[in-house]
């Protein structure tokens, strides 16, 4: 996928019966389907059930089995409950006949509150820095063939790390990692498609914070999964706008890190909370 048009496509799901959808997918380098493809498409599924004056404001999904990227992944969608603020949902994917992911989401009005924050990092802007593609690239013919066309292939964000992506950086452990990105082209003014896009890229850099923290990358693991993901919306936001990712890893124990990360916007707001568990296992 080369842009922001080509992800929207992707992520469009065919509706085939009443609360069931089907979706197709795209590879990012890897064998299996990316999980936060199908993170995004769950949550596609679930808003096409969800009255259009709410949005979701919380979501916590299982990966349960590896997809294959060459079939179709269908999604059925029970609607838990409909109330008269808050709408909840549960989405099961399905691939071969067996359960691949499970996720609820909780969708919620808009309501007047109390309104308080963590402060955003302060960090260098987009704007001064390099994007990652480009500072990979002057010393991507030293990688891995199988690397290399990982890298080379075409991604609908970008990112930008406040640390460039150097070996040597690549090689030091950190405990904060901060990654501006943003879509590559324009969103329409839909807070939904925002979320649902945040959503797929929400799933980068998360289990890089676990295995960097050992000064480690992902060539020395055997193997990296995500295991769960849960995503809290806090405030409305603009994907294709720049928007500050702040990463760490409070533990890794039992070949499992533990990850989080506070989404910002360029005027310091902050937009979303993430958290996963995933598999890394050592070589």
């Amino acid at each position: 996928m080369k842009g922001t048009k080509e992800l929207i496509e992707h992520l469009t799901l065919e509706p085939i019966e009443i609360n069931i959808f089907r979706g197709q997918s795209a590879s990012i380098g890897s064998p299996r389907v990316f999980g936060g493809q199908v993170l995004a498409q769950a949550l596609e599924a679930a808003n096409q059930t969800v009255p259009e004056d709410r949005t979701v404001h919380s979501l916590h999904g299982y990966f349960i089995l590896a997809g294959d990227i060459e079939r179709p992944i269908v999604y059925q969608v029970d609607r838990i409950r409909d109330g008269k603020s808050f709408t909840t949902r549960r989405v099961v994917a399905f691939q071969h006949g067996k359960a691949i992911f499970n996720m609820s989401a909780s969708f919620h009005i808009q309501e007047d509150g109390y309104d308080h924050q963590s402060t955003a990092p302060d960090v260098p802007g987009p704007d001064e820095l390099k994007d990652d593609h480009d500072v990979i690239q002057t010393y991507a013919s030293s990688l891995p063939s199988k690397v290399q066309a990982w890298l080379n292939i075409p991604r609908p964000i970008e990112f930008r790390s406040v640390e460039p992506p150097t070996i040597q950086n690549m090689m030091k452990s950190s405990d904060q990692q901060y990654v501006w990105f943003k879509a590559k082209g324009e969103v329409p003014d839909q807070q939904r498609m925002h979320q649902t896009i945040l959503a797929y890229a929400s799933d980068y850099n998360l289990l890089g914070a676990a295995v960097k923290k050992h000064g480690k990358t992902f060539l020395d693991m055997k193997l990296t999964a995500s295991l769960d993901h849960a995503m809290w919306f806090h405030r409305d936001f603009r994907v294709d706008d720049w928007l500050l990712y702040s990463l760490d890893s409070p533990s890794a124990s039992n070949a499992r890190g533990f990850t989080r990360g506070s989404i910002f916007d360029q005027a310091g707001n902050l937009v979303a909370s993430v958290v996963q568990e995933g598999l890394i296992r050592p070589k």
